[in-house]
């Protein structure tokens, strides 16, 4: 018999289809935000929208059944139980943090998240991709202003990062209806990367946000827009 590796987790059958849902919901997501830890990736997250759409019906756009905040949460304590293990004899280490709160991130657990991101910044307040995945989680949360400050506070360490300014933009454009503020977050942000990976789909943004200047009536959220 195959010996069992220390601080492995080992997994149900329903454990493993509840995670391939859950990567499958947030693949297929209506709205999305760039992860700060993944800044040359097109890894999402699933936005408010989607979120409600989904959890109204019990089923995700592709008609998969979601797994419930029991699940999602029951999965999230069992994948960071290993890590949490090694927090108790490395309580400062930052990076360790970061990681179980991607956990709670990634199980949709956001108030969990921000615990970790919190602890892990107070050690290394300048980690900018951990604020700026901490901001996103604010706004998954529904708190857009705390969401604006953590990326500004980003973009106060470094001006160029690229998934601050694109998020920056969405979070102005779907929660503050600030189409002016998105497109400058969004040129911006193809000033500093030329090459950005998802040029095309900040230049189709851009393109949105401005014919909403001009069809949109002053004061009307346009945070249902579709994109």
């Amino acid at each position: 018999m195959e010996a069992k590796q220390p601080g492995a987790v080992q997994w149900t059958s329903r454990q493993a289809y509840v995670l391939s849902v859950i990567c499958l919901v947030i693949g297929v997501a209506v709205g999305y935000l760039v992860r700060g830890s993944a800044p040359s990736e097109t890894a999402t997250v699933q936005a408010r929208t989607g979120a409600t759409e989904s959890a109204v019906s019990g089923f995700s756009p592709t008609g998969v059944p979601q797994p419930t905040v029991e699940e999602l949460r029951h999965m999230a304590d069992t994948q960071a139980q290993p890590l949490l293990q090694q927090l108790k004899s490395d309580a400062k280490n930052p990076v360790l943090l970061y990681q179980i709160g991607n956990l709670y991130y990634d199980a949709q657990q956001y108030p969990e998240s921000v615990k970790y991101y919190e602890q892990s910044l107070k050690i290394d307040p300048k980690a900018t991709d951990v604020r700026t995945d901490m901001a996103t989680a604010y706004h998954l949360m529904g708190q857009s202003d705390r969401a604006l400050q953590e990326y500004d506070a980003v973009l106060k360490i470094d001006s160029k990062h690229a998934n601050a300014l694109f998020n920056e933009g969405m979070v102005k454009w779907q929660d503050k209806a600030d189409l002016n503020g998105a497109i400058a977050s969004w040129k911006r942000l193809l000033e500093v990367h030329p090459d950005y990976p998802q040029r095309d789909r900040v230049d189709q943004l851009i393109a949105q946000a401005a014919q909403h200047q001009t069809t949109t009536p002053h004061g009307v959220p346009v945070s249902s827009a579709k994109y």
